[in-house]
């Protein structure tokens, strides 16, 4: 693996299409196990202009009302304009309802060690997690700068400092590493969409740059350790003035930020969307696993960066494969470090699910839970406090 290099990841707002795809899904997912913990429910959703169309599959008793979930999300997210907004868009539903005894009529809070053992994976699916002491959050530094800069990008829009933006906007940092640590800050994008051009009383580009500088980049840069230098470019709105955005310029749809909801594409993936499924669903709770395992890892001091694979089948309940790798920077054997994470960590789905309290979460938490995944990671945050991101193992894993 190459010692010096750099690498870039981006970011987008809530209302980014995409995003706010994954963020309806998610409101729909919290809301059937608000109503129903024991719910099966896979919700996608796309949007484009003037539309909103929302597939889903359920096994539920409870009645969802999923346009108004749709029209709510849209509202919150600030979409208010004539060309897209909660009052007038279409919302379009493909809807398939599965016999509620298809439902998991099981508190995985209550099971024994035999009827955990007794769930099984019901899909095939391969995850990762991954942790490294780039930040305190246990995240690759590009994509930590870029979700710092995206929900500063929306915070001053919600407090007005900059009343002329719209909820559409996109980040990205470029990190150069030297001997495969964070070493400067090679360049910055911002992409903030305008309610208004220049001509209609917006900003023009000058003034937009010199806001975006003194309200977005500097507050989110005072603190950090690697700051821009006088070689680092900044770009903001570099193909011009981006008026309106979200919906009404480019469509979005559910699953399509993953390398965003995860790690910035600077660690292996799963292929298999995040948002919009049930706890029911490995392909969703085991990454949130594996991330887990891989924060503790390096918390325990065993790695500087760790990779955790979980690779599940249909009909077992315990991973067939976990594999662990820590790129050279392991103070035991990988194999040591997989053998302890095997002992110390339950990755069956009914495990996870009981492990983090995955049913019950939604109703707990004010507002839901799984949506506000949907915007700015489903890892590595430290303004939720995610079961999956404590580092409570780490004592036992040091051996």
């Amino acid at each position: 693996m190459k010692k010096d290099f750099m690498f870039t990841s981006e970011s987008v707002t809530e209302g980014h299409p995409d995003k706010l795809c994954d963020i309806i899904s998610d409101a729909v997912v919290d809301h059937v196990l608000q109503k129903d913990p024991s719910a099966k429910i896979i919700s996608e959703c796309a949007v484009s202009t003037a539309i909103v169309f929302i597939a889903a599959r359920f096994a539920t008793p409870a009645r969802v009302d999923f346009a108004n979930i749709a029209r709510q999300v849209i509202s919150q997210v600030g979409y208010d304009e004539r060309v897209f907004n909660a009052k007038t868009c279409s919302v379009i539903t493909s809807l398939t309802e599965v016999p509620t005894d298809r439902r998991t009529d099981v508190d995985e809070r209550n099971l024994d060690e035999e009827a955990i053992e007794r769930i099984l994976a019901r899909n095939q699916v391969t995850v990762f997690g991954f942790a490294c002491n780039q930040t305190a959050a246990f995240m690759p530094l590009p994509i930590w700068l870029a979700h710092r800069l995206a929900r500063k990008l929306v915070s001053v829009r919600l407090q007005k400092t900059l009343d002329y933006l719209a909820p559409d906007g996109k980040t990205q940092v470029g990190i150069e590493y030297r001997d495969g640590r964070p070493s400067r800050v090679h360049s910055i994008t911002l992409i903030a969409s305008q309610k208004r051009a220049a001509v209609k009383g917006g900003p023009d580009a000058k003034r937009l740059e010199d806001d975006i500088r003194e309200t977005v980049l500097n507050p989110v840069f005072q603190d950090e350790e690697i700051k821009p230098d006088a070689r680092t470019r900044i770009f903001v709105n570099p193909d011009g003035a981006f008026i309106g955005g979200g919906p009404a310029i480019h469509s979005g749809l559910t699953g399509r930020k993953n390398a965003i909801d995860t790690y910035g594409e600077y660690s292996r993936i799963s292929g298999a969307a995040l948002s919009g499924k049930d706890p029911s669903r490995i392909d969703r709770i085991g990454a949130y696993a594996a991330r887990y395992a891989a924060k503790n890892v390096v918390a325990a001091g065993l790695a500087t960066s760790c990779e955790v694979q979980l690779s599940y089948s249909i009909g077992f309940s315990r991973p067939v494969s976990i594999q662990v790798e820590t790129f050279g920077t392991g103070k035991v054997s990988d194999q040591i470090i997989a053998d302890r994470v095997e002992k110390h960590f339950d990755f069956r789905p009914a495990g996870i699910i009981r492990q983090f309290n995955l049913r019950h979460l939604p109703a707990q938490i004010k507002g839901g839970f799984y949506r506000k995944l949907a915007a700015y990671g489903h890892v590595g945050r430290m303004d939720i406090g995610l079961p999956w991101e404590l580092t409570d193992k780490a004592s036992l894993l040091k051996g």
